[in-house]
């Protein structure tokens, strides 16, 4: 339990995994490096997942968490896209959550809110309890870029961005094609980009933005974040902060991490698409056969396909599903001893930390990004939804750790172009130059998170301002 006398954070996140994750990195280090307690408030829709729940318990002590009662949102349409729902459980949580934070006042030195990307709305709980309001940006720097340049954008474009005839110039950023820009940017006229659009003209009322992110990896975007001048909040990167290697209380029952004890240095492909990430039924046979045609070990958490969304997992990432019912016919005999199938779920920092894994085939989440250049283990880049098409641009043609398979004209990624990637990436030359590339990131993000490198100090800084403000209190 927090114990009252130290000051006291109090962190809102999204929903969905992939946001409380990098989250629950921030408030450890608050915690544990910078002598803070934290208490996570958590707006939902429904009961929390056994990952969240798992993930929660395991956080240290002096990090409480306290989930509101799930918001109402049966008046929704069945189509209605997962931004937009994001954001409504945290509009109708506001109640519950006003409450919940008056009530931590009462027995805490609250200093400071932190939310995510979608929480600006709480920021009027903040100034009501006259604590610091600010964003915590899971993702890239180069999406807050865009985050902070959308009202301008907005007001200077009449047609859809897909549609411009020019790459957008997002401010410290690689031009990219209005196509690129994240999922809820593609429709101008659906509630996800309106929703978009409230919270990045609010990002201003910040008192500062954390991004999890650091200058090597991406220096033009950063840059500009932190330009005098730019009307932007203070930006602090204080990245990577990533889930490690060897979670408390985390048990491999997968028996994946034995398997890849009897594989060679570097050899194993490892295949994820996240914890909301879905293929299509012909999407899931052609990676299928097209990994069985590279001859290359590979190790793939495989999940049921749905042939609606590329997002089906998001808000449920451990249902149940037998490989057997949708892989081809003898896929799984056909490639035993060179490949481990496993349905849902399996340790991925413990996976990306082996000595065996060689390749990293992701659809680009931050989160599993990160974790690859942390380990230094080279991607082939496989965006879904959300930000994930902007991130395998940055990390194609600007960091260039990644390699990117081609669709064909029906939009498929065809079984002999994953065969001839996964071979570039494992044993080509290509991979070594992105393998040696992504080594050279892993030294530096080591350096970032020494008690002496950029990133604590960053972090020290800040946490320097809420104590001095719990002082005033």
């Amino acid at each position: 339990m927090a114990n009252g006398t130290s000051p006291h954070v109090v962190l809102v996140p999204s929903p969905g995994m992939g946001h409380l994750i990098p989250l629950g990195e921030l408030a450890k280090r608050l915690v544990l490096n910078h002598g803070l307690t934290a208490t996570f408030v958590i707006p939902t829709d429904s009961p929390l997942s056994a990952a969240q729940k798992g993930f929660l318990e395991a956080l240290p002590r002096g990090i409480d968490h306290l989930v509101l009662p799930p918001a109402d949102l049966d008046d929704l349409p069945s189509d209605v896209k997962a931004e937009t729902v994001i954001c409504l459980t945290i509009v109708r949580s506001l109640h519950n959550l006003r409450a919940a934070i008056k009530s931590l006042k009462a027995t805490n030195r609250l200093v400071a809110m932190v939310v995510d990307l979608f929480g600006t709305d709480a920021f009027e709980i903040a100034k009501e309890v006259n604590i610091s309001p600010y964003i915590f940006y899971p993702s890239t720097a180069m999406a807050l870029s865009f985050f902070l340049y959308l009202p301008t954008l907005d007001h200077s474009t009449p047609s859809e961005y897909r549609d411009l005839p020019d790459p957008v110039q997002i401010p410290g950023c690689i031009p990219i094609h209005g196509s690129d820009l994240l999922d809820p940017a593609q429709d101008r006229k659906n509630d996800a980009y309106k929703w978009l659009l409230h919270h990045a003209k609010r990002y201003t009322l910040a008192e500062g933005i954390m991004v999890n992110s650091f200058k090597e990896l991406e220096p033009g975007a950063i840059g500009a974040l932190q330009e005098e001048g730019s009307g932007n909040p203070p930006v602090y990167p204080v990245g990577p902060l990533v889930k490690m290697g060897h979670a408390r209380g985390m048990v491999d029952r997968s028996g994946c991490l034995e398997w890849l004890d009897g594989q060679p240095h570097g050899s194993v492909l490892f295949i994820s698409f996240g914890s909301g990430g879905t293929l299509s039924s012909e999407q899931t046979t052609e990676l299928a056969l097209g990994l069985e045609l590279s001859e290359q070990k590979f190790l793939w958490i495989v999940r049921s396909p749905n042939d609606k969304t590329s997002d089906a997992a998001f808000f449920n990432p451990n249902a149940e599903n037998d490989p057997s019912t949708y892989l081809p016919k003898g896929f799984l005999e056909r490639t035993k001893g060179v490949g481990l199938v496993l349905p849902s779920w399996a340790p991925q920092a413990q996976i990306l930390s082996h000595g065996s894994t060689g390749g990293f085939l992701t659809h680009c989440g931050w989160n599993s990004t990160l974790e690859s250049v942390v380990n230094g283990v080279p991607l082939i880049a496989w965006p879904l939804y959300a930000e994930q098409k902007m991130n395998a641009v940055m990390l194609t043609e600007d960091i260039k750790v990644a390699l990117r398979p081609k669709c064909s004209k029906s939009g498929l990624v065809e079984r002999a172009e994953i065969a001839k990637i996964v071979k570039s990436l494992m044993e080509g030359e290509e991979g070594k130059r992105l393998r040696s590339r992504m080594r050279d990131l892993k030294n530096v993000s080591e350096k970032r998170l020494s008690a002496d490198g950029e990133s604590t100090k960053m972090l020290r800084e800040l946490t320097q301002k809420w104590k001095n403000k719990a002082v005033g209190n």
